[in-house]
């Protein structure tokens, strides 16, 4: 699969394409929501994992204009953030997110809710 990954920290952007590269998927990242917004505008991803929390265009404001718009509005959207509390969550799959993933995280869990997500999205396995 091809996923957009979209985090403002370098350090666990890089973390999360090279975990999602490794598990053979392709990556295409974003360092904050407005690159987000362009990349989807540009490339053909099957999933997309933001951060909530991001310069300019939070990962919420991606994902509000990503379900409003027709070309984009069954693609599979996974938040990854630090804010856990469930008042947060709430809002995450109430704008449209298909989970919610609160970090930290580990590999192997990351690698299967993709997996997971992607079944259902019927991308299968990379």
């Amino acid at each position: 699969m091809k996923i957009l990954v979209a985090e403002d920290n370098d350090i666990f952007r890089l973390l999360m394409g090279t975990i999602l590269f490794e598990a053979g998927h392709e990556v295409v990242a974003a360092p904050d929501g407005t690159q987000a917004w362009e990349r989807l505008g540009s490339e053909n991803v099957d999933m997309c994992i933001f951060d909530v929390d991001m310069p300019g265009m939070t990962g919420i404001e991606v994902l509000k204009r990503l379900r409003a718009d027709n070309r984009f509005r069954g693609l599979p959207v996974i938040m990854l953030t630090v804010k856990a509390l469930v008042e947060d969550q709430l809002s995450g799959y109430d704008t449209g997110a298909d989970d919610y993933i609160p970090k930290p995280v580990s590999a192997e869990l990351l690698l299967a809710r993709v997996q997971a997500l992607g079944r259902k999205a019927g991308k299968g396995a990379p």
